[in-house]
């Protein structure tokens, strides 16, 4: 019965959403449109993994014939093969010297980290077509011994299982096998209909959302589920752009998706933005810099329901024009779950993002705008304090 109510509630909400006289013709035809856009996404995505496939059994097939045949390469070839190998095997590859002693030899020369060295050598004895490796290398147990081993990324070849970004093939391949373990979820009964459900939604998320597991439920906190960019050129002087968009406060007026931006204390700023179905979801984000005319870049505070970051630059263009060019990410609550849910409901940061920018523009091009119903004047959204109005 609690069941059965629940799901007459969502049922009846999502009703009223969607068939609201005032709204509910745009917001149909807003899903419409993101369907038939993510349809046309999966269909080149198939055509992707077609191509993959191909390459691959080629590949597979050039390097079964290659056990028959010789795959000596010259001085020149070899050691590039093994230069490529070096960069995906140690911390700091531009240090490593590579040569070619002839015949198959390869010597390595260059600091390296004792615990990559093993590792390195592998990699390089590995490589078609070397047949003896010389090793020269000057091994440090830490990077303060040498200036060309500062900095730098750990490096390690992963299955395509682990990768942040999967294949074309595989993230099809993992699609249909998620179809398969959903509708076996509807044929069981017990624990099995469960975990054959969750993990077939699970795998298919990580297939469309192409997003790394913790990222894609939202664990990984400080990591963007999604980013986005947008570039915008507005007709009127960068001073006056960066000065109205520099005045957080004003965006409810000309961005409907935001309910309240307060100014809080030490650079920071409170705000609240309407989620799917117009639940207010709200955090708090602190600028993490600023220059006059030219940059504002921004973060969510720890702890914050929804986790954000992004810059905005500024770039002065003849005619007194301006380009505005916004980078953007963020982890909404149940991560690409809870994106998914706000795109489709068109309360998604990047559909909103656009159509706040576009609100912008007419703003400081004609002196109005539409948003929330009504029309705003440019009189009605003040710049920041001692900048051009």
């Amino acid at each position: 019965m609690k069941k059965y109510a629940i799901t007459c509630f969502l049922g009846g909400a999502g009703l009223m959403y969607f068939a609201d006289p005032g709204r509910g013709k745009r917001r149909r035809a807003a899903v419409r449109d993101k369907l038939a856009a993510g349809w046309r996404d999966v269909t080149n995505e198939i055509d992707k993994a077609e191509r993959d496939l191909r390459n691959r059994a080629h590949g597979l097939g050039a390097g079964v014939s290659s056990l028959w045949k010789k795959t000596d390469a010259d001085g020149p070839v070899l050691v590039e093969r093994v230069r490529s190998t070096v960069g995906r095997a140690v911390s700091h590859p531009h240090a490593i010297r590579v040569r070619s002693g002839g015949n198959g030899q390869i010597i390595l020369e260059g600091p390296v980290l004792l615990d990559e060295l093993d590792y390195l050598l592998k990699r390089v004895k590995a490589v078609p077509g070397v047949r003896q490796t010389v090793s020269r290398l000057e091994i440090y147990r830490d990077p303060s011994g040498a200036s060309s081993l500062q900095g730098g990324v750990p490096r390690r070849a992963l299955s395509e299982l682990a990768q942040q970004n999967w294949t074309p093939s595989l993230r099809v391949a993992s699609a249909a096998l998620a179809g398969t373990m959903l509708a076996a979820g509807t044929r069981t009964r017990g624990p099995a209909r469960w975990i054959s459900t969750i993990s077939g939604a699970i795998l298919l998320a990580r297939a469309i959302a192409n997003k790394p597991f913790g990222r894609m439920l939202g664990t990984e906190r400080g990591a963007g589920v999604v980013d986005f960019e947008k570039t915008i050129h507005i007709n009127a002087p960068v001073e006056v752009v960066y000065a109205y968009w520099a005045n957080f406060e004003n965006f409810p007026k000309f961005m409907t998706h935001l309910k309240e931006v307060r100014h809080l204390t030490n650079g920071k700023s409170h705000w609240v933005a309407a989620g799917p179905g117009g639940i207010p979801i709200s955090w708090d984000a602190e600028v993490t810099e600023q220059q006059t005319n030219r940059l504002l870049s921004w973060t969510s505070v720890p702890g914050s329901t929804v986790s954000t970051a992004g810059v905005v630059r500024f770039d002065a263009e003849p005619e007194g024009r301006t380009r505005v060019q916004v980078r953007m990410s963020y982890c909404p609550p149940a991560g690409v779950f809870g994106h998914a849910v706000a795109w489709l409901f068109g309360a998604d940061p990047k559909t909103e993002m656009d159509a706040g920018l576009v609100c912008l523009k007419s703003l400081l091009e004609t002196g109005k705008t539409r948003a929330h119903g009504v029309t705003i004047t440019r009189e009605q959204v003040p710049a920041a304090a001692g900048q051009p109005h």
